[in-house]
């Protein structure tokens, strides 16, 4: 059914109407001012002129102007303006993904305004002029222009009133900030090649408040929006389109944002692992190579006992590659997957896919201006993989657009190694998933450059990254993390296996991106939307590793953290136990070389696969671990799939859920209830034994599992049993259970046991 209003002449233009319909055109619709000496002033909408609905869509007129209006669902909206009646979408089905049956809406003619609703959103479109204002179905306002959609020659603005206490985040990967309010700062979105501390490589057109909404301009072209008051956001383009989300916290906001555009893909678990780059064909810096050279470096990690999940064995500047076939066996003999960069486009990726490459670095080449480009190059590269293997697609680009998410790593680009690099990414890489973007990440001490003491602090916290890799470029010499010999080497060694350890941590993460849109990496901000200090240079050089760990970078040269910022609620040190109680700045924190500070927040159960090397150590018995600080209730659902193909996306998959039982504070009995594994895909086991960790201040009487008491063991016993170690991280109750079925479901007590206090 087709509504149709029509308006009558507002009385302030009653007495144009005698001038005739063009001169009451030319009233509607504010005209540029002539100006001998500089160029024309923007033009604003003018007065609604009619108003029409078909089904979710609206249409407004304003002179010759154009408004529509289609909701998406009850929480999303798309709002267009065509300044010359005519609506284009240059994007077209590249960006936004086909969306479900629209929600139903209702209409009111309130006088002064039309309200457009659905069951849990207003959006006010004002008369005289035209404007536009967002609230809840609670009355709640989201957001209201303080004036009409304006365009010029270079660009279409929306003017909104900023709030008392509104902050602003988003706007993609922001490098050196993202992870605190843009309240007051003007960003830019767009292509720029500046991979530095400034600069916004893989930007994204969209950006949350903490008011309850988002806003993605639906466009290719370069936006600007400066958060002063009042709000401009710009999108060079003589056009407006843009989706509208509301949300209740800021992960629904990014929710609804990847609903639209696609959410996070999911690596696969090599791609979760450390990779390395280099050049192995005619490197001028290194002397003569060939590509079977790549494996004598693989051999180093192996010999260095280092994780690597992956290589590069070109730098397609110059260096290509040779025997694939032979490299790729190579490389999975040493239990590494091969991956390839090049300028030379994707004509050859299906052959070299068949030959074994399941990593796609793109390179400038491959993204060229950015935006369309970059995203088709991201998209094809994803492909090209998928096309050709049963494996996931896996991409890494230095610049993309929103959408990209779907397919790659964004890259933050060449950057040299320094204490100032380390500093300024930081808030870089946690500021990214504002955006959605799940997996951001620099080389560890940059491309070139570095020190052993910058490549040390550089790995430490990237190793809390989903995705990150070391590359050699222009350096002087390789830089792996055993070239600079003791004790980089044994500290580096260390971080790289706690990585791995981590891998059942990061990879239900992964899992949970893609369901939800929220990368693993986070700010305070999006875990702590309601602390204050969460949003200011307070927490801006640290960040959370999914919920639990709180990570807080050296980024001197020094062997102590100042302002560490740790949130409400009861934070451990992992490596002395010692606890802290937030919200609370700590100061002084000691830090030497092998230390990264690093807090795990009270309540955190923590899968883990102890003792590996690679993932593909794993046998149908190793142990699966759990890492558990006990306070009052918590649980933690594990995901598991094969970790390569893509069988997951119908089905594959297991999730396990452990739910601890504590006191809140002193000392009880703990409780810890592992469920029964649901699901099923190729690999999975069957049945394995299980390993714990549980942080207490004292030992409990006894541990009994499904009623029965398992035996007290020494401390190095490798049979079934526990042991109390009260210097180990502040007291801690090790225990190992018998093979146990993953069908079935058990239960630990630890009566005596203690919460973290």
């Amino acid at each position: 059914m087709t509504i149709r209003t029509r308006l009558r002449t507002p009385k302030a233009l009653r007495p144009l109407a005698l001038l005739g319909p063009l001169a009451l055109l030319a009233a509607m619709v504010p005209q540029a001012a002539a100006h001998a000496d500089g160029p024309p002033e923007p033009r604003t909408v003018g007065d609604v002129t009619s108003f029409t609905r078909q089904g979710p869509d609206y249409r407004l007129t304003a002179g010759r102007t154009e408004a529509r209006i289609h909701f998406v669902t009850p929480d999303t909206f798309r709002l267009e303006l065509a300044p010359d009646g005519e609506f284009t979408d240059p994007t077209g089905k590249d960006i936004v993904l086909p969306q479900g049956a629209p929600p139903p809406t209702r209409w009111r003619d309130r006088g002064d305004r039309y309200e457009l609703s659905t069951s849990r959103l207003t959006l006010s479109a004002y008369k005289a002029p035209l404007r536009f204002a967002l609230h809840r179905a609670d009355g709640t306002r989201l957001w209201s222009e303080t004036k009409g959609l304006t365009w010029d020659k270079d660009g279409t603005t929306q003017t909104l009133a900023r709030g008392a206490d509104e902050r602003f985040y988003g706007a993609g990967m922001q490098n050196g900030r993202g992870n605190t309010s843009h309240r007051g700062k003007k960003v830019e979105v767009g292509v720029d090649y500046d991979w530095n501390d400034g600069g916004h490589p893989n930007s994204v057109p969209f950006y949350l408040s903490s008011a309850g909404y988002g806003v993605y301009r639906n466009t290719y072209a370069p936006n600007t929006y400066d958060f002063a008051d009042p709000v401009r956001a710009t999108a060079r383009e003589q056009r407006f389109d843009a989706y509208y989300f509301a949300g209740r916290t800021p992960k629904d906001v990014i929710g609804g944002y990847t609903r639209l555009t696609g959410r996070p893909f999911l690596p696969p678990l090599y791609g979760l692992e450390v990779g390395d780059s280099d050049c192995y064909l005619h490197n001028k810096n290194r002397g003569e190579r060939r590509t079977l050279d790549a494996l004598k470096v693989a051999d180093g990690y192996v010999e260095h006992d280092m994780p690597l999940g992956w290589m590069l064995v070109n730098d397609g500047y110059g260096c290509g590659y040779e025997n694939l076939p032979e490299v790729n066996k190579g490389l999975a003999d040493r239990k590494m997957t091969m991956g390839l960069w090049t300028e030379d486009g994707l004509g050859k990726l299906a052959d070299q896919v068949r030959a074994g490459q399941r990593v796609a670095k793109l390179d400038v080449a491959w993204v060229g201006d950015g935006y369309k480009f970059a995203l088709d190059g991201c998209k094809d590269a994803y492909r090209g993989i998928e096309d050709n293997s049963d494996a996931r697609g896996f991409t890494w680009a230095p610049e993309s657009w929103s959408g990209a998410q779907r397919c790659g790593v964004q890259w933050s680009g060449d950057q040299k190694g320094s204490w100032d690099y380390i500093r300024w990414q930081i808030p870089t890489y946690a500021g990214a998933t504002m955006s959605g973007l799940a997996y951001t990440t620099g080389d560890i001490d940059g491309i070139f450059g570095g020190s052993p003491k910058t490549y040390v602090r550089d790995l430490q916290w990237k190793a809390f990254l989903p995705a990150v890799m070391t590359m050699d470029g222009w350096a002087p010499s390789d830089k792996q993390p055993w070239r600079y010999g003791e004790p980089y080497t044994s500290i580096n060694r260390r971080y790289l296996k706690l990585k791995e350890s981590l891998l059942p941590y990061m990879y239900t993460y992964a899992a949970e991106a893609t369901r939800t849109g929220v990368g693993p990496v986070r700010p305070l901000a999006l875990e702590y939307p309601d602390d204050p200090k969460a949003a200011t240079d307070a927490a801006k050089y640290e960040f959370l590793s999914g919920e639990y760990f709180l990570v807080a970078p050296v980024y001197e040269d020094k062997e102590t953290r100042d302002g560490i910022y740790l949130p409400r609620g009861t934070w451990t040190d992992y490596w002395t136990g010692r606890t802290y109680h937030g919200p609370i700045t700590v100061d002084g924190y000691r830090a030497p070389l092998d230390t990264l500070p690093l807090f795990v927040k009270a309540g955190a159960n923590i899968p883990m696969w102890p003792g590996i090397r690679s993932h593909r150590d794993r046998t149908a018995g190793s142990p699966l671990g759990w890492d558990l600080y006990p306070k009052g209730t918590s649980s933690f659902t594990l995901y598991e799939d094969d970790g390569v193909t893509r069988a997951h996306r119908t089905g594959a998959s297991a999730r396990q859920t452990v739910t601890v039982h504590a006191p809140r504070t002193g000392r009880g009995d703990v409780t810890v209830r592992v469920g029964a594994s649901h699901g099923s895909y190729a690999g999975k086991q069957t049945s394995r034994p299980y390993t714990f960790t549980v942080h207490s201040r004292t030992a409990p009487r006894t541990v009994l599992l499904d009623g029965r008491p398992l035996p007290r063991v020494t401390s190095d016993s490798s049979t079934p049993g526990w042991w109390y170690a009260p210097t180990d991280h502040g007291g801690t109750i090790h225990l190992t259970t018998p093979s146990r079925s993953t069908d079935h479901p058990f239960t630990l007590n630890l009566p005596g046991a203690s919460a973290l206090d």
